[in-house]
């Protein structure tokens, strides 16, 4: 009887015992779920980029309709800006969609770009480069290899690129925004945009052009506004739409003649090119009144950028210039530890500032 006792307290014992321990196994497991999906948690990629040029019609434009056909946000650089900016959005873990536009690469810049690009593609984001300069073959058989989305053709300009490709996605206004950045590119007889031109009365996309094109010169120091006119040419308006539009194109009109006497004055002259450095006005406005007046078939102006003890350069051929400068300019201006490139008759460089008599001694050797 005792034995059968002891056998009943002792079995009752391990049970509660055995209850207690599964009780407490089961408040352990609550904190430690919590604790796991909380470190598992990655932030969405939603966002959509465009990086374009900032300095002409072309960039501007290819940003509108970037905008208009997949939204997202427009971040405008000039040549020397461009790698700054990659390197930034390269950062953000957001990031779904880059855009770049309108932004060549130089001999200079397309290692790093390169790189940029294979860390963006590791990470999962989608990348179209769109963009009508001449481009090394082996850098576009890189993009190619991580897969990054390239519409090139030397042929039309990029905003005309970029209506081309996704057309489906744009409204009828689209078409007039590439035809302008045509006419200001110098590429309105190109096949494509000839086609644009001849939907829209010539003078009315010509003055239109020349609108847009002076306001955004004119505004280089003004990033909110350049964004603002991205805006607007997003949401379909014409330039003289848009409020002051006109208003300060004539400022700009009484500058550039302005410009002209002072080109008279103050350009010099080699065997194969023209050049002036300007002070007061950007290089690109006046560098065709050089090549113009100087009776050259190139001609070349430079302007300081104190700020980063560099000379922004343009370079403009004439229809008898049968070099591409583009191309002489990439190469001279990296030799020259800066860097640059363009179109055959149209570019640009960036040249620390000790070496810019070297750059137009040199590339005045170069041009036949």
């Amino acid at each position: 009887m005792t034995v059968s006792k002891t056998k009943k307290h002792t079995t009752k014992k391990i049970v509660k015992k055995t209850a207690t321990k599964k009780v407490s196994k089961k408040i352990n497991k609550k904190p430690t779920k919590k604790i796991t999906a909380t470190k598992t948690v990655k932030p969405q990629r939603t966002k959509v980029i465009c990086i374009s040029h900032k300095e002409d019609c072309d960039g501007i434009s290819s940003a509108a309709l970037i905008r208009q056909a997949f939204g997202g946000d427009a971040i405008l650089v000039d040549y020397p800006g461009q790698m700054e900016a990659l390197n930034q959005v390269v950062l953000d873990e957001k990031l779904k969609s880059l855009f770049i536009c309108d932004l060549g690469l130089s001999k200079k810049t397309q290692d790093e770009f390169i790189d940029i690009m294979t860390t963006l593609r590791k990470n999962k984001v989608s990348v179209t480069y769109i963009d009508h300069h001449d481009i090394d073959p082996n850098v576009l058989k890189e993009l190619n290899k991580i897969k990054v989305k390239i519409i090139h053709d030397i042929n039309e300009c990029t905003a005309v690129l970029v209506y081309s490709a996704f057309k489906s996605k744009l409204n009828d206004h689209a078409s007039f925004v590439a035809a302008c950045a045509a006419i200001t590119d110098y590429m309105e007889t190109r096949p494509i945009g000839a086609k644009l031109l001849q939907i829209y009365d010539r003078q009315f996309a010509l003055i239109s052009a020349t609108v847009l094109t002076y306001n955004i010169v004119g505004h280089q120091k003004e990033p909110d506004y350049l964004l603002y006119l991205v805006e607007e040419l997003a949401d379909s308006k014409f330039p003289h739409a848009i409020p002051n539009t006109f208003e300060f194109a004539q400022i700009q009109v009484e500058k550039l003649s302005q410009m002209i006497a002072k080109v008279k004055q103050g350009m010099k002259t080699m065997k194969n090119l023209g050049y002036m450095e300007i002070l007061d006005a950007g290089a690109s406005g006046a560098v065709n009144f050089v090549m113009g007046l100087s009776g050259k078939n190139v001609g070349v102006a430079y302007k300081e950028r104190v700020d980063h003890g560099i000379y922004a350069v343009s370079v403009r051929g004439s229809k008898d210039c049968k070099v591409h400068l583009g191309k002489i300019v990439n190469i001279l201006a990296t030799n020259l530890g800066g860097s640059g490139g363009g179109h055959d008759k149209a570019c640009g460089a960036v040249i620390p500032k000790p070496k810019i008599k070297k750059f137009i001694t040199e590339l005045n050797k170069q041009i036949k």
